[in-house]
């Protein structure tokens, strides 16, 4: 038994020397591509409407877990004079959304994802940085199938393909259904997404100009 307990315990040690030294060669890695990274997501975040944000990533050592030997935290300024903060913090919803997003795009350049997947990463975004996400989004499906669920017209409009997600409920039960919208009934539903259920003619005209292909 002792003979035993010395073998594990050797067997642990050499574990632990093997996970330190693993551990050590992901810091680093980590800290050699974390300045090029944020100077990376702030050029991103200028074009999405924040041009005088600072981020920047602090990373401490911790006790070794599934992420390594660090512990990493973002903190976030989206203005002059303003000391970066943690992140969950300071960011409003739509600060967070355009975070995400650019995460996403510089990562779908390193990472062979098939299927890139945005859920309501529209939250607080509109206008032109709506417009400069979309003309993002088409870099990214030069390479990768995109899919985003939105309620932005903006959104919705540039799509390749434009599906629609609505429930239909009987006595007993509810499910979802979904189908893809073509010709006047996308016009159609892009104008309620402008100007609700009942919407003007005005609202289908912007909805027409929206659809036009982009130049």
């Amino acid at each position: 038994m002792d003979d035993t307990l010395k073998e594990m315990e050797l067997q642990i040690k050499e574990s632990k020397s093997k996970l330190m030294e693993v551990g050590i060669q992901l810091s680093n890695s980590r800290k050699q591509v974390f300045p090029s990274f944020t100077q990376k997501m702030e050029d991103l975040l200028g074009k999405l409407g924040m041009p005088e944000c600072n981020l920047s990533i602090s990373c401490q050592q911790t006790n070794p877990g599934v992420n390594g030997l660090d512990e990493i935290q973002w903190r976030f300024s989206a203005n002059k004079g303003i000391a970066p903060q943690p992140i969950n913090k300071v960011a409003s919803g739509g600060e967070f959304s355009r975070l995400m997003f650019c995460v996403k795009y510089l990562m779908a350049g390193k990472v062979s994802l098939p299927t890139i997947l945005f859920d309501e990463i529209d939250s607080g975004i509109s206008g032109e940085v709506a417009l400069q996400m979309v003309d993002m989004m088409h870099e990214m499906a030069d390479n990768h199938q995109v899919l985003t669920i939105s309620h932005l017209p903006q959104f919705a409009a540039k799509g390749d393909h434009h599906y629609y997600v609505y429930k239909e409920s009987d006595v007993d039960t509810t499910t979802s259904e979904i189908r893809k919208l073509e010709g006047t009934e996308r016009v159609k539903e892009i104008a309620k997404m402008l100007g609700g259920n009942n919407p003007s003619e005005i609202a289908f005209a912007n909805a027409k100009e929206l659809l036009q292909p982009s130049n």
